[in-house]
């Protein structure tokens, strides 16, 4: 037998049945909320394409928040459906977990409560991707450096490349107080790539191992600047503009 009279079923119906009309309302007569109108209509552009992707953050933004509400609505509205279903299979006011009655001065807050208060679920403040624990651990995961054995390319080696070409940092934020150039603003930007040794990216001979050559390139520069290398390492005017022996 319930614990809740008819006067109390009556008045809690009544409260589920006129949110559900409210929230059946907001999702059909609000056009879900502007989902049926066009980035284009809240903008006056041609075009959502443009310049610049701030120029339609606020767009973005409204509708991203747009998206949530209109997810919670629909949650709420199975909420409150599911209550309804509850009343008619008379297990309405019965804590899913302890089976125990749920006091009417609960219900009248939360008509659409589940359990009572000792027994509801702790829920999380916020819900991460599913995704994230295949992935785990989030940062560092394709990382092989701490590892002796590993010299591969990993995934350090990739974001460097894409660093390479430019991100929104400036030389003032580089860990590296000896960054002057957005040309060294990546990672380990002074790390070797292809070579050992600086000699080696410099010095090139024919496929044959033959009429060695040399390359002035900026390790070359490097080189030469820091007294590792004789002053006439070759001769200037047997030199192309690339460094290429004309002899």
């Amino acid at each position: 037998m319930n614990h809740l009279n008819a006067s109390q079923l009556d008045t809690l119906r009544r409260q589920l049945l006129q949110d559900k009309k409210e929230l059946t309302d907001q999702l059909h007569e609000n056009e879900l909320f502007g989902f049926h109108d066009s980035l284009s209509e809240g903008t006056g552009e041609l075009s959502t394409y443009d310049n610049h992707p701030a120029d339609v953050g606020s767009e973005v933004f409204e509708r991203g928040k747009d998206l949530a509400l209109a997810e919670q609505t629909r949650h709420h509205l199975e909420d409150v459906e599911r209550a309804l279903a509850d009343m008619d299979a008379g297990i309405y006011g019965i804590c899913k977990a302890s089976g125990d009655p749920i006091p009417f001065e609960r219900l009248a807050a939360m008509p659409t409560a589940e359990f009572t208060i000792d027994h509801t679920p702790a829920k999380p403040h916020y819900n991460r991707p599913v995704e994230e624990e295949f992935l785990q651990p989030p940062f560092g995961r394709t990382s092989l450096d701490e590892h002796s054995d590993e010299t591969e390319f990993d995934g350090e080696d990739a974001w460097q490349i894409v660093e390479s070409w430019g991100n929104s940092d400036s030389p003032a934020m580089s860990e590296n107080p000896q960054v002057e150039s957005y040309d060294d603003m990546e990672i380990e930007a002074d790390e070797n790539i292809g070579y050992v040794e600086a000699l080696e990216s410099f010095l090139a001979t024919d496929i044959y191992g033959r009429h060695v050559t040399v390359v002035r390139n900026k390790q070359y520069q490097e080189y030469m600047h820091n007294g590792e290398g004789e002053a006439l390492l070759e001769e200037p005017e047997a030199q192309d503009d690339y460094g290429a022996d004309l002899r």
